[in-house]
């Protein structure tokens, strides 16, 4: 197969920047201390002990294969603890509260919002050239996800934390006493034990009308999303049902990001031009609630995809791994 979907994910954020790196303290998310109805809970980790040993990465099959889906390979890891979850908005505003932390959504005074979730009152808003339904918009962070004053009606503190850059990530990390998984103890820990298969739950393809065993896309992207499985954006991170070893949302809702970088071993023209273009992007696993089989058919154990570090969307989000002593 020789798949060459073009990326779903908007390009690199100082690139639509211009040069323009003026911070915007208007933007910044003062208001997370004051947060309603906060409760301490929501802060807290639930870790999964993932047994070290042989572990599987890639695949035969690839479906994407310029992205650089395989081989299938056996690489040693050790254990490690790994979230239940993906990082919540409730645990990250605790990092917020405790550190003072700005993320780079906050200090570029916008972020990339999906065009049908932009809010009426945000007005007229740029587009991303080859990516129309990338919108650039004032004030949209983790805290307003859509911009404007979203906060109150779209923040929920069970939901993953979106409009995450890596560098922002990894400073979260490094405060809870963790780092970003390697794609290699990713695809361990998202196996669930299964071994060579497509998804965590086996190789059956969630579909339109009555399989939807994780959040994404259902209908035509990027115009016309059915929501059969109940979500139009992010669903609860402990949502749908978990894999093997009891992680949920592995697959579909938010895209993770990992300690790697974006490479691909290929000799092919048209992959080294593409890598050219990507220098210093980081590698994300497991797609998000904007995937679909027809655009982006990246919500696959082996799939992946590269994105520029100080990128921030509302589709993007990351997970925690922890070390054992």
């Amino acid at each position: 197969m020789t798949d060459k979907r073009p990326p779903c994910c908007p390009p690199k954020t100082q690139q639509q920047l211009k040069k323009n790196t003026d911070t915007h303290p208007e933007y910044r998310c003062d208001g997370v201390a004051k947060i309603k109805d906060f409760d301490p809970k929501h802060g807290e980790f639930v870790k999964i002990k993932i047994d070290g040993g042989r572990a599987l990465v890639g695949t035969n099959t690839p479906k994407i294969p310029d992205d650089g889906e395989s081989p299938l390979r056996r690489v040693t890891v050790k254990s490690f603890y790994i979230g239940e979850t993906t990082v919540t908005n409730g645990q990250f505003a605790k990092f917020v509260q405790e550190t003072g932390y700005v993320t780079e959504a906050e200090k570029f005074g916008w972020s990339f919002v999906f065009h049908s979730q932009v809010p009426k009152s945000v007005g007229p808003t740029q587009g991303v050239p080859g990516l129309p339904w990338w919108r650039n918009v004032a004030g949209a962070n983790w805290y307003n996800i859509l911009g404007g004053n979203s906060h109150d009606e779209h923040w929920h503190p069970d939901h993953p934390v979106v409009h995450i850059s890596w560098n922002d990530a990894v400073a979260f990390a490094k405060w809870a006493g963790g780092r970003l998984p390697t794609e290699a103890e990713w695809e361990h820990a998202v196996r669930g034990g299964l071994g060579d298969a497509k998804y965590h739950w086996g190789d059956d393809d969630p579909n339109d009308t009555d399989y939807f065993p994780c959040n994404i896309w259902q209908g035509k992207f990027p115009y016309d999303n059915m929501v059969a499985d109940g979500y139009e954006r992010t669903a609860p991170a402990k949502s749908f049902e978990p894999n093997g070893y009891g992680l949920y949302n592995t697959l579909g809702n938010v895209w993770e990001w990992t300690a790697d970088d974006y490479t691909i071993k290929s000799l092919k023209k048209s992959v080294k031009e593409k890598l050219a273009h990507m220098d210093g992007y980081k590698l994300s696993k497991g797609g998000s609630y904007l995937c679909h089989a027809t655009y982006c058919y990246r919500y696959r154990i082996a799939a992946r995809s590269g994105t520029s570090p100080d990128t921030s969307t509302p589709h993007q989000g990351f997970r925690m791994v922890w070390d054992i002593a």
